[in-house]
């Protein structure tokens, strides 16, 4: 009887055990506090402090490299320079550098870098990583890549400095050899889009290579003028942190990262600006400050100007303002509206496509409607120069950031509308010479000339399927 009932109790009390531990009441609670550990681990408060924190360290690289100036690699690295100190933006993807994916962009050259790299011996590369990495692929091997392309692209017969370089603790031999077995290729991708090697080329003085600072790298302050070559220092500002995101008493290894998750809305020009005001915030006010200022600045910023592409093409936000009394206007709205509402003048048209890949997609069915606008606004007897980079032959293409749609028709505009010298071709006559060297050629051209524009993927395709259908 005693022993039975030993067993009983013994039994009632493992059963208590078991639902203390296992009960789905129990998990879901575990699984909240984790939840709330993360979030606050990753809150507003500690990403701005260890984007200050990682800052500084930026602020150490430049003086120890004599005040080459600082470049961004967008979108992170300009969260990591005081916009009095940013000398310019790159744009060089970790994904061109994903293992068994390298790649040289020929849509983002980045050769506006070349006259900075060459007036100052050179330039550091801003940009930060997370999830416990030492550096960003696209430092460890997409820069390399450029320096390696443009160096046998610039200086075909210095064959000494030809060579690929990547830093050995973080890309393996075995990589490195794979990467560098495609240069060749890359380097003829380049010469394919016809642009002015020469002119880039007078442009630096010697060859690049890339060198790489970390926080884990002793800074020796230089003033050392390399005789060989232009230093491209490439910066990962952001501290390694071991075993994730969640480490170090609230600092964020490459906090700003992923800023449409929790930034919102705010830049880096309005965090600096106010930056006192945001890190002596505290966190439960944290979030109405932060869209305070972001409706403030959104207000003062709604006036743009436009940027000139060609002689006869400009490119701007919705706000801008047309370059001439006598230009063609084309605004890609970000509402879908009935195309036969798009034509509002002889030289003014709206066109509703709606927003993000949507707007991408509905680009490809307009495409035909406004490049023939375009042909007959130059064939007009009003709007008929002899040459379309004329007083009268402007076109101007607006969409809300002036950086993607409106890059989007520019670059179909071009093929379709346009010769190699910029006059504009007869209406109907199109250009029966498209192809894709010569979308990426034009491309290229674009980007070299505005690099900071930002077509999405899906409104190159569109572009793409309607210049190739």
């Amino acid at each position: 009887m005693e022993c039975t009932a030993a067993i009983q109790e013994e039994a009632k009390t493992a059963l208590a055990v078991a639902d203390l531990v296992f009960s789905p009441q129990a998990n879901h609670n575990f699984s909240r506090i984790l939840t709330d550990l993360k979030r606050s681990n990753l809150s507003i408060t500690n990403r701005l402090h260890s984007i200050q924190e990682d800052a500084y360290f930026v602020s150490e690289v430049t003086s120890a490299f004599n005040d080459r100036p600082l470049i961004a690699n967008e979108r992170c690295g300009s969260w990591y320079i005081a916009p009095q100190n940013k000398r310019g933006s790159a744009y060089f993807k970790s994904t061109d550098g994903h293992t068994g994916q390298w790649k040289f962009s020929t849509r983002r050259l980045n050769v506006h870098l070349l006259s900075i790299i060459g007036e100052n011996d050179g330039c550091i590369i801003v940009d930060s990583t997370r999830r416990g990495k030492r550096m960003p692929d696209a430092l460890s091997k997409t820069v390399p890549v450029w320096c390696c392309v443009l160096n046998r692209a610039l200086f075909p017969n210095a064959t000494e400095r030809h060579r690929l370089y990547t830093p050995p603790n973080v890309v393996s031999e075995s990589e490195h050899a794979q990467v560098e077995a495609r240069i060749e290729g890359f380097v003829e991708s380049l010469k394919r889009l016809d642009i002015d090697l020469e002119g880039l080329r007078g442009q630096v003085k010697r060859p690049l290579r890339p060198m790489w600072v970390t926080q884990d790298s002793q800074l020796v302050p230089t003033n050392e003028v390399f005789e060989d070559f232009h230093p491209v220092i490439c910066c990962t500002c952001s501290r390694r942190v071991v075993g994730g995101e969640m480490s170090e008493g609230g600092y964020i290894q490459g906090a700003g990262d992923d800023t449409e998750n929790w930034a919102l809305g705010l830049t880096p020009p309005v965090f600096w600006e106010h930056e006192k005001e945001l890190l002596s915030t505290p966190e439960a006010d944290l979030r109405d400050v932060v869209l305070a200022l972001v409706e403030r600045h959104s207000i003062v910023s709604c006036v743009s100007a436009t940027r000139q592409l060609t002689p006869s093409v400009f490119v701007g936000t919705l706000s801008a303002e047309s370059p001439t009394t006598r230009t063609c206007t084309i605004s890609i709205l970000p509402r879908v509206t009935d195309p036969n509402t798009w034509v509002k003048t002889t030289s003014r048209m709206e066109v509703g496509l709606g927003k993000h890949k949507l707007a991408s997609r509905n680009l490809r069915s307009a495409l035909p409607q406004i490049c023939d606008f375009v042909h007959n606004f130059f064939s007009s007897t009003q709007h008929n120069p002899p040459n379309a980079a004329t007083e009268e032959g402007k076109v101007l293409i607006l969409c809300e950031t002036g950086k993607d749609f409106s890059i989007g028709v520019t670059l179909a505009l071009l093929c379709q509308c346009f010769d190699d010298e910029g006059r504009n071709l007869k209406a109907g006559g199109g250009n029966d010479g498209v192809n894709k060297n010569v979308i990426k050629a034009k491309l290229g051209r674009i980007m070299t000339e505005y690099p900071e524009a930002n077509p999405s993927r899906a409104t190159l395709q569109s572009v793409n399927s309607f210049l190739m259908t």
